[in-house]
């Protein structure tokens, strides 16, 4: 696959941190809002990949607009706070050595629909910060997944961009831009469409046999 510049997704490609964030979240829900339900890692595994304000949307009913964004906030700190002090290991196997062989011939990216910070902390945590060249996310501007795919491939002049992510609304975001899509199967997503995937990767090290 020709490529000059890979775009990478975070959470269920480059790691799982639903454990973590559950935990984190709960501690804010408790403290906030605590009649509303707790959170899992299996339920967090079914929200990541969407924007934040229509995760808060899901897991957050029956509160006012301004109570839930106040919650959100504290559960993003909180977040935040509890994976930089995390010391287990959260990382899929093989991605930050692959990354790091794949940036010496291309450029990687990241494109998220996390909160502001987030990119940065991951990158942080996994010493990837000077192998990524560029992100974006929700976060830092409010647009949704394929319109950052879209103004990243834009702002680095890219002519052949591949989209790395694990869930059915990656995919949907790459083909709304125009980019194709490969699938961490290994990750949050199940069952995908496999004849709009330009590839299809079991563990994060096929990537190197599957760009050019």
């Amino acid at each position: 696959m020709k490529t000059d510049g890979i775009i990478l997704d975070i959470d269920g490609t480059i790691w799982n941190t639903t454990p973590i964030v559950a935990k984190a979240w709960n501690s804010a829900i408790e403290e906030i809002c605590p009649a509303l339900p707790r959170v899992t890692a299996e339920i967090l595994q079914t929200q990541f990949g969407k924007p934040m304000n229509v995760i808060a949307a899901n897991l957050f009913k029956g509160i006012t607009d301004s109570e839930r964004k106040q919650l959100l906030e504290e559960c993003c700190i909180r977040e935040q706070k509890a994976i930089a002090e995390n010391e287990s290991d959260i990382t899929y196997p093989y991605v930050v050595n692959t990354i790091k062989e794949l940036s010496r011939k291309y450029k990687i990216y990241i494109v998220s629909n996390c909160h502001d910070g987030y990119i940065e902390l991951t990158a942080r945590k996994n010493k990837i910060t000077d192998h990524i060249s560029d992100f974006e996310c929700y976060g830092h501007n409010g647009k949704a997944k394929a319109e950052n795919i879209s103004l990243l491939v834009k702002r680095n002049n890219l002519k052949f961009p591949v989209y790395v992510g694990d869930t059915e609304g990656d995919m949907e975001a790459c083909q709304k831009a125009g980019v194709p899509f490969i699938w961490a199967a290994y990750g949050f997503g199940k069952n995908l469409d496999e004849d709009k995937l330009a590839g299809k990767i079991e563990v994060f090290s096929e990537l190197l046999k599957l760009v050019d």
